[in-house]
């Protein structure tokens, strides 16, 4: 057997649901990659490689070529994400990464790419059906998660908005898509991205207060 069928393999079965190795393996890296991502951690970067890398396998099996679209996305991204955090500005007080709001610009950018990136997969997805057979949740997942990323990637706290949004979508495509712990799953990432978003909110708003001092003196 190669590596490849044990990773699609079925691992258990719960409440009818059947849950392969990949999905499994590949979804606690992730939550992991989102947990280091709340404490600001450069790891959190090759977490979600390696993450990436595995539900690639989750996403063929299921034949989500949006999810592996995805997933190769994330992949990329990721090594982006890696150099701009490991040349990035640093929190003074415990040498993390420093976080920040958007600018009014920054949030356009990332809304409109947002909007006309679905529009665009979406319409790829619906044209050539082979790709994948719910076209619109799964465009919106696949550039979703592009905005999350690149805005996590710029010390942004919106990431975290963009994860919630993507999360909606996200709970129930995976269960009709028979990747039931990846439904699971974005449950929890749920809780995470709440922690997380309140965490960053905090520092980004502590941060603010040295700069605002300085400039009134």
């Amino acid at each position: 057997m190669s590596a490849l069928d044990w990773l699609n393999g079925e691992a258990f079965s719960v409440l009818g649901q059947h849950v392969i190795w990949s999905d499994m393996i590949g979804n606690l890296i992730g939550l992991a990659a989102l947990a280091l991502g709340w404490r600001r951690s450069v790891a959190t970067w090759p977490a979600q490689f390696l993450s990436g890398l595995i539900l690639v396998a989750a996403y063929a099996q299921a034949h989500l070529s949006g999810g592996v679209g995805k997933q190769v996305l994330v992949i990329v991204v990721a090594l982006w994400g890696w150099r701009q955090w490991a040349a990035g500005r640093r929190d003074a007080q415990d040498g993390s990464i420093a976080v920040r709001f958007a600018t009014w610009r920054e949030r356009g950018v990332l809304l409109a790419g947002t909007a006309l990136g679905t529009l665009a997969v979406g319409a790829l997805f619906t044209a050539v059906p082979e790709l994948s057979w719910n076209p619109w949740p799964d465009a919106y997942i696949f550039v979703g998660t592009l905005a999350a990323m690149v805005a996590q990637a710029r010390g942004l706290v919106e990431f975290w908005f963009a994860w919630l949004l993507v999360d909606v979508v996200g709970v129930p495509l995976a269960f009709t898509s028979g990747l039931a712990f990846s439904g699971l799953v974005y449950v929890v990432y749920f809780a995470l991205v709440l922690w997380g978003m309140r965490d960053w909110w905090l520092r980004s708003r502590t941060a603010a207060k040295p700069a605002l001092e300085g400039a009134a003196a």
